[in-house]
């Protein structure tokens, strides 16, 4: 009788569900905002879109995964908070200049993780990957420097150009933007990335004591 063959590993599906929860809380809301504003042509509109499409995504990330990672909770809470102030008050500036608060706040995380000698990155990232700290602290100021970059481009953007363009720059301009510098900076990871148990001296092999 044949031995039956071992099953081929299935992928985690788990990991798989995670993933896709994650991207649906970071990008669903700002999805929705670019379609009803495109449908619209009212960024009223698409703003109450925006703040109803951020509170469904918070709430249905927390139910599935009863957790939410910082950014994504940041990001939403924000939408929440500058888009509800931008219908109260009847002004869509409110909602341009929160880009600019979130990468200015997340500037000053980065910056004053460094200025206290931790690395806020390497909590963010450190089960991804091992770095020195020195490179940790590298890394930590450029993208801090990258977060307020950011922050001037949108201010000139917000301020010099039509809503159409603003709304296409915020979603998906500053994502790509993002992403766009961290691929420049992969180089400088993979020369500094290090095998995990790395800092782990290795033992030197001794004689047999018995050998003689």
């Amino acid at each position: 009788m044949s031995t039956p063959e071992t099953p081929p590993p299935v992928p985690n599906a788990t990991a798989k569900r995670s993933a896709w929860i994650r991207h649906a809380v970071d990008y669903g809301p700002l999805l929705a905002f670019l379609v009803s504003f495109l449908i619209t042509r009212s960024i009223t509109a698409a703003t109450w879109v925006l703040v109803a499409a951020s509170a469904i995504a918070l709430a249905f990330g927390f139910a599935v995964e009863r957790r939410l990672a910082p950014m994504p909770l940041i990001a939403g809470l924000g939408a929440l908070v500058f888009g509800g102030l931008a219908l109260v008050f009847h002004d869509p500036r409110l909602l341009k200049i929160k880009p600019t608060v979130l990468n200015v706040a997340y500037a000053g995380f980065l910056f004053g993780g460094v200025a206290l000698r931790k690395n806020p990155l390497k909590v963010l990232l450190g089960e991804a990957m091992h770095l020195s700290d020195a490179a940790w602290r590298t890394l930590t100021i450029r993208y801090g420097a990258c977060f307020l970059v950011l922050a001037g481009v949108n201010e000139a953007v917000w301020r010099t150009q039509s809503d159409a363009v603003w709304v296409w720059f915020k979603f998906p301009g500053l994502a790509v933007l993002m992403i766009l510098f961290s691929l420049t900076q992969v180089p400088f990871m993979m020369k500094h990335m290090h095998d995990g148990d790395q800092d782990k001296a290795p033992k030197e092999p001794g004689a047999d004591p018995e050998a003689g």
